[in-house]
C-alpha cells in the first residue's frame, strides 16, 4: 500500500505553486477540496487521514464523495465540479509518480462533470449601482477608502482577489490614469480609469498614510485588506443603499455582481464582445458570451432591423362535429360526446 500523505504534500508544496504557478486562491480551493475528501474517506474507511493509502482513493469512493457533497452538504453541481477538478489535477500529477496505479487514476479521470444550469448573470441597474457607490462618507478616512474601492471594483470589473492584491506601484495617475491588474491565471491587463474613479483614488492616496505594506488598500490597522474585509464593507454600504433603492432588497449583491454589471455596461456602450473580454481579462470568448444573453438591447436591435412576415387574418372554423363541440363548449355542458 502506498501512503497518500507524502504525495499530497508534494502536490501542494511543489506541483501547484512551483510547476503550475497556481494562484493562492486556487491552492486554497484545492486544499479545501482535499480536506473534505480525506475527512469523508477517513469516516468511510475508519482510518486517520494521515494513514490513508493511495489505493484506497479509488473511483467508487470519489463518486460516493461527490454524491455526499450534494446530499449531505447541499452543494450544487458547480461546487461538485470544482471539487472534482481538484481531485483530477492531483491524479494527473500522480500518473508520473506512481505509474503502477495508472488504471486507478484513469478511472477517476473518467468521472464526468455534472451539467449545470445556464442562468442569466445577475446584475444591477444604473440607479442601483449609483445607490451603492454613494453611501461612503467622503469626509472620513474609512469613507474615502471605501468610496475609492467601490468605484475601482466596479469601473475595472475586478474580482475580489484582483482588488485586494493591487499594489501602490500598479496605479499610475500620470499622464493617463490607469491601473495594472494581476488577473486570474497569471494574466495581466492594463485598464484606463474614469475621471471620477481617478478623483476618488487621489483622495484616498492623500489620506492613506504610509503603512508598511505594499497593497493599495489597507485596513484601519494599516494591514493588507482581506477578501472577507472587503465583502463586509460592501454589505455595509448595500444596507444603506437599500433605503434609497428599495429594489436592492430583492437582490444579493456581491463583488462579482459589480463585475457583471460593469461588463454589461461596456457591452451596451461598445456593442463589441471582444472589448468586454479584454476589459474582464477573459482568456476565451466563450466565457464572455454569457453577457449577450443578459443584454436585451442586442436582441432589440436585431428585432428592429428585421421586417417581420405578415399574417393572414382569419378565424378558425370547425368542420368536424367533435371539434365543433369542443370549440363551443357544448360537449362540456351536455356531458355527452357527439354521435
Amino acid at each position: 500500500m502506498t501512503p497518500i500523505a507524502p504525495h499530497i504534500t508534494a502536490f501542494f508544496e511543489e506541483r501547484l505553486p512551483i510547476e503550475r504557478r497556481a494562484s493562492e486562491n486556487t491552492c486554497d480551493s484545492y486544499a479545501y477540496a482535499f480536506q473534505l475528501l480525506l475527512t469523508f474517506a477517513s469516516k468511510r474507511l475508519k482510518a486517520a487521514p494521515s494513514r490513508l493509502a493511495l489505493e484506497q482513493i479509488d473511483a467508487p469512493l470519489v463518486v460516493d464523495f461527490l454524491n455526499d457533497l450534494e446530499t449531505t452538504r447541499g452543494n450544487g453541481p458547480s461546487s461538485r465540479n470544482i471539487r472534482l477538478a481538484a481531485i483530477k489535477s492531483f491524479m494527473h500529477f500522480m500518473e508520473y509518480r506512481v505509474p503502477s496505479a495508472m488504471e486507478q487514476f484513469r478511472r477517476i479521470l473518467a468521472i464526468p462533470v455534472k451539467k449545470t444550469e445556464s442562468r442569466l448573470v445577475r446584475h444591477l441597474t444604473t440607479e442601483e449601482t449609483q445607490a451603492i457607490l454613494d453611501p461612503p462618507d467622503p469626509t472620513g478616512w474609512s469613507g474615502i477608502r471605501d468610496r475609492a474601492m467601490l468605484h475601482l471594483c466596479y469601473a475595472g470589473a475586478l474580482r475580489v482577489s484582483e482588488l485586494i492584491s493591487l499594489r501602490l506601484d500598479d496605479l499610475k495617475l500620470q499622464p493617463q490614469a490607469n491601473v495594472l491588474i494581476h488577473g486570474k491565471g497569471r494574466k495581466e491587463r492594463c485598464l484606463p480609469l474614469w475621471k471620477t474613479t481617478t478623483a476618488a483614488l487621489r483622495a484616498w492616496l492623500a489620506v492613506r498614510r504610509s503603512p508598511p505594506v505594499p497593497e493599495l488598500f489597507v485596513s484601519m490597522r494599516g494591514e493588507s485588506l482581506t477578501r472577507s474585509g472587503f465583502e463586509y464593507i460592501l454589505r455595509k454600504h448595500v444596507r444603506t443603499a437599500r433605503q434609497r433603492s428599495p429594489s436592492l432588497a430583492t437582490k444579493r449583491v456581491s463583488p462579482h455582481v459589480l463585475r457583471h454589471t460593469c461588463a454589461l455596461t461596456v457591452l451596451q456602450a461598445t456593442k463589441d464582445l471582444r472589448k468586454v473580454a479584454l476589459w474582464l481579462g477573459h482568456a476565451h470568448m466563450q466565457t464572455t458570451e454569457m453577457y449577450t444573453r443578459a443584454d436585451a438591447s442586442v436582441k432589440l436591435e436585431a428585432l428592429e432591423s428585421v421586417m417581420p412576415p405578415t399574417l393572414r387574418s382569419g378565424r378558425f372554423k370547425a368542420t368536424d362535429k367533435l371539434i365543433a363541440s369542443l370549440t363551443s363548449g357544448s360537449f362540456m355542458r351536455s356531458g355527452t360526446a357527439p354521435k
